[in-house]
């Protein structure tokens, strides 16, 4: 049974957030157009947390405006200009780790020591490793009798998700900083604080005014006139399939650039030879990060039929062992989730599973043992479910939650083939007897990225999907890339 523990907040209620009232624009706080508010809601509480404004298409205008002043000078900017500001941006952050953290923890869930090391940790990496990668590439290439010439993409449109705030606003806005490029971000509604943030951060350092621009408020408001606006050059989104798709159609009306990092059910393949008990702590680790709320999480377990029983005994001790409650607390492993959207998303997902499958560890339900301050909170049970059939809901959409699906192959054969069965292509894991054998099951895979053997996240690799995942790539060198245009000079020979 998985345990539970009431922290040491149990008997305090945390200090609320500060209102945000106004957006940023043009390096400048301002009201909102509308004047209206968006409430923000701590998940472990359900209760208010803060608010922030619920701008309008007005306002995306006036951010736009702003960026497209700023972009000339700023695309004419300096190089080491540019880097010495992403350092900047990265101490600053860093220097603001606990409040950025308790800020993530209360909005998402995410238990406080993932929140310092993930949350706040890969965006502090991801504004340095893009400094790093600004500060060796080439601007221009000569290429027979042509010079070509790397050139700022324009206005980018940032429109960011709920489950990694920082990290993903870092994986937009500092490459777009780093290629010239003047940005107006979208934060999610449910989780919009750390953006507030960064704009404090990029007031206080410098940046010039329009650089980069804030505009909290709704996806059919703010989002859409963002993604079709005539002056954004380039859409970089996060977030599910479907707004992948709805993003797209706005974009090519205009003939933007659009990157697009969406869904994923990812599979983790644990080859017959291979370490069980190695592996499984490596899956557990996968599927249950962020609360499950990680859209490369390896949510489907392909393990080999005749070891079934072996692997079902030892998930129900690694994932019925995790406690369950306030991430405030420094020793809980699985927080709630961000929503209570998504907490209801996610039971109907788990009311929903055949009869024949077999529940290992959690399910529908209530989560016993937590305190009264807790119970309003959008948690669920961390599951296991185990004799689960590749075609059945539970294997095929993304859950989006602590909910790991346990399926069986009869050969490696088998195993890719049930892999690649899948709309989307975005993680995946494989773990053999050694890294050759895994890395040889990883080339057959139609995904994005493959950890071999445990391997983790790297920031200066690229990162993106295939099929329903999305398009383009993020981080490193590739990420930056993607906020280029290219220009050739074709010159007399």
């Amino acid at each position: 049974m998985t345990a539970t523990r009431c922290s040491s907040h149990d008997e305090v209620e945390a200090p609320p957030m500060d209102d945000r009232t106004e957006l940023y624009i043009d390096g400048t706080w301002v009201p909102s157009d509308g004047g209206g508010t968006i409430d923000v809601f701590e998940a472990a509480t359900g209760g208010l947390l803060a608010r922030v404004p619920a701008g309008t298409e007005a306002d995306v205008d006036a951010a736009v405006a702003a960026a497209k002043r700023a972009f000339p000078s700023w695309s004419q900017s300096p190089v080491a200009d540019r880097v010495a500001l992403l350092r900047r941006f990265a101490d600053e952050l860093l220097q603001r780790e606990d409040e950025l953290a308790e800020t993530m923890a209360r909005e998402v869930g995410t238990p406080i020591a993932r929140s310092r090391s993930v949350q706040v940790g890969l965006g502090v990496t991801i504004f340095r490793t893009m400094a790093d990668v600004l500060e060796t590439l080439p601007m221009e290439e000569r290429r027979g009798t042509s010079l070509i010439l790397k050139v700022p993409a324009g206005v980018v449109g940032a429109i960011t998700p709920w489950n990694y705030p920082l990290y993903q606003l870092a994986a937009k806005v500092a490459p777009a900083i780093a290629a010239g490029c003047t940005t107006v971000v979208k934060p999610s509604s449910v989780a919009p604080l750390a953006a507030f943030v960064v704009a404090d951060i990029a007031h206080a350092i410098g940046l010039p005014p329009g650089v980069l621009n804030v505009v909290s408020g709704s996806g059919g408001r703010v989002g859409e006139r963002l993604a079709g606006h005539p002056d954004v050059d380039l859409v970089s989104l996060t977030g599910s399939t479907s707004a992948g798709a709805r993003v797209g159609q706005l974009a090519a009306a205009g003939i933007k650039k659009v990157t697009l990092e969406l869904g994923g059910k990812s599979a983790f393949i644990v080859a017959p030879d291979a370490d069980m008990d190695a592996a499984l702590n490596a899956a557990v680790r996968s599927c249950y990060v962020n609360n499950g709320q990680t859209c490369t999480a390896t949510t489907r377990l392909l393990v080999p039929a005749d070891r079934l029983d072996e692997v079902e005994r030892r998930l129900v001790e690694l994932v019925g062992s995790q406690t369950i409650g306030d991430p405030l607390d420094e020793t809980v492993d699985v927080g709630p989730m961000a929503s209570q959207d998504q907490q209801q998303s996610v039971l109907k997902h788990l009311a929903d599973v055949p009869a024949d499958a077999k529940f290992l560890v959690g399910g529908p339900g209530d989560v016993d043992g937590l305190d009264e301050r807790l119970r309003s909170g959008y948690f669920v049970r961390p599951t296991v479910v185990s004799r689960v059939d590749n075609n059945t809901p539970i294997a095929r959409d993304e859950v989006f939650g602590p909910v790991l699906a346990v399926l069986t192959y009869r050969d490696i054969d088998d195993a890719v083939a049930i892999t690649n069965d899948s709309e989307y292509g975005l993680s995946g894991a494989v773990f053999a007897a050694d890294d050759d054998q895994a890395i040889a099951i990883a080339r057959r895979l139609r995904t994005g990225q493959v950890s071999i053997n445990g391997g983790r996240f790297n920031a200066m690799a690229p990162f993106g999907g295939m099929k329903k995942s999305g398009i383009g790539r993020e981080l490193g060198p590739d990420g930056l890339d993607e906020y280029f245009e290219k220009i050739s000079l074709q010159l007399r020979s």
